[in-house]
């Protein structure tokens, strides 16, 4: 039986996971702060810029098992059987990091495909060899935090991910100051050290949780390889699709109207949006916890995200619209006089997105909870292709790169909501109308 929902609730469970993902948030803004004042900051933060997209590529695949393990995690069968899963994909994924770093692979990719510079290729190449750990730690670690959320101990889940931040930024400071690597393989050695340490905290916790599967009683129909494989595909294809989208903005603006200068300035541009964004990203997994497909807690899911949607909207608004930004622009993230000017249109382009990824986060729980899983797949795909509508259009028009690339991202979500809409509502219809009457997990906030 599921018990009623209050928004206190969902905020002691959300703000933990909050926490987690506004830590993470810091990772983007403060490499690009002390890439950017290292030698030669402009190729530096391009070739960091373009290592980190292609590793979000090869990681995606891996990206969903959190959400995975949080809705079908119930038992120790299931457990195991996901573990097995996981384990898998998340090796494969880091072979795949390394035919990437192969010379006739990455030459296609960053010449033929992406048309960089020399300089620039060249320290991306450094970054990528410094992040062949990055796919299968992340895999690792979000495997055992989806068992850590699906228990609701969402406070030990940010406690592993400090030991991330502060990792990661130790090994920045560390490396800075003995001018050993490159500002762009720096970023990829810090970012490498921080998701290794935060995946061996998630499994430490994780493990404490172990006893409490054992005592769990086998499933009527055990959770099978085919279940989850039919499952978790659509959430993969989605994560490949998304993650795509940083490298297709990074191949038009190589191409664009003051290409180079775009490309430096996006990482400031994306630390700072992904600040706010991150606020609705870590709504999915409190959703698909807390939902237990009961009408009455949807509504309330609703207001609170309502709220947080607007909050996190009008927050990047009081940064991009004001005197703020330059701020931010030269004084935290380093940039230069110009290229600052030249990032704060696109800035307030980007306004808007904090609010639509709370949205998408609603949509997709609702749609996990109820497991199904290819509308969201759909709802990207669209998404990815207004993209490239509009980055084509833009660039045809003579749009400076990154604004044609701001223009693409607001755009391409809004299309991706207004796709998940009538999947969604057919959702709610599914769901019993009378209140409480499912939901086998009573998931608390610790």
């Amino acid at each position: 039986m599921s018990s009623p929902l209050s928004s206190r609730q969902v905020l002691a469970f959300w703000l933990p996971l909050a926490g987690t993902w506004l830590m993470m948030a810091v990772e983007g803004p403060f490499l690009a702060a002390i890439i950017a004042r290292l030698e030669n900051p402009t190729v530096n933060l391009a070739a960091y810029g373009v290592a980190w997209a292609l590793a979000l590529i090869v990681e995606a695949p891996v990206i969903m098992l959190m959400s995975a393990v949080t809705a079908l995690a119930i038992d120790r069968q299931s457990f195991l059987a996901l573990r097995r899963f996981a384990y898998a994909l998340s090796a494969i994924m880091g072979g795949v990091m390394l035919v990437l770093l192969a010379p006739p692979v990455f030459h296609v990719v960053s010449e033929r495909m992406l048309g960089l510079p020399d300089d620039v290729a060249a320290g991306a190449r450094a970054a990528i060899a410094l992040l062949v750990p990055w796919p299968a730690a992340i895999g690792y670690r979000r495997f055992y935090q989806g068992l850590l959320i699906r228990h609701g101990y969402t406070r030990w889940v940010a406690y592993g991910t400090a030991v991330r931040v502060a990792t990661m930024g130790a090994t920045a400071l560390l490396l800075a100051g003995t001018g050993w690597l490159t500002g762009a393989a720096l970023g990829g050695a810090s970012l490498s050290a921080g998701v290794i340490a935060e995946a061996l905290m998630a499994r430490v916790m994780a493990g404490r949780l172990f006893g409490r599967l054992a005592s769990d009683e086998s499933p009527a129909v055990p959770l099978s390889l085919g279940a989850i494989v039919e499952f978790y595909v659509p959430l993969a294809l989605t994560s490949v699709l998304a993650m795509a989208v940083q490298p297709i903005v990074t191949f038009f603006m190589g191409q664009s109207r003051m290409g180079i200068a775009s490309l430096a300035v996006l990482p400031a541009i994306t630390g700072l949006t992904f600040l706010f964004r991150s606020l609705g990203i870590s709504y999915q997994e409190v959703g698909i916890a807390l939902l237990h497909q009961d009408r009455a807690r949807l509504r309330t899911l609703s207001r609170f995200a309502g709220t947080l949607a607007a909050a996190t909207t009008v927050g990047l608004g009081s940064i991009a619209f004001t005197p703020a930004a330059g701020v931010w622009l030269r004084d935290v993230a380093g940039l230069p006089a110009e290229l600052a000017t030249l990032a704060v249109e696109p800035l307030r382009i980007l306004t808007p997105l904090p609010g639509l990824t709370v949205l998408l986060a609603l949509q997709r729980a609702l749609l996990l909870s109820v497991r199904r899983t290819p509308p969201i797949t759909w709802a990207t795909g669209v998404e990815i292709g207004a993209i490239v509508l509009v980055l084509v259009t833009g660039i045809r028009l003579g749009l400076i790169g990154v604004v044609a690339a701001a223009w693409a991202l607001i755009l391409g979500r809004f299309a991706g909501n207004l796709t998940l809409f009538v999947p969604c509502l057919n959702a709610v219809r599914s769901l019993p109308v009378e209140e409480g009457l499912v939901g086998e997990r009573g998931v608390t906030s610790r």
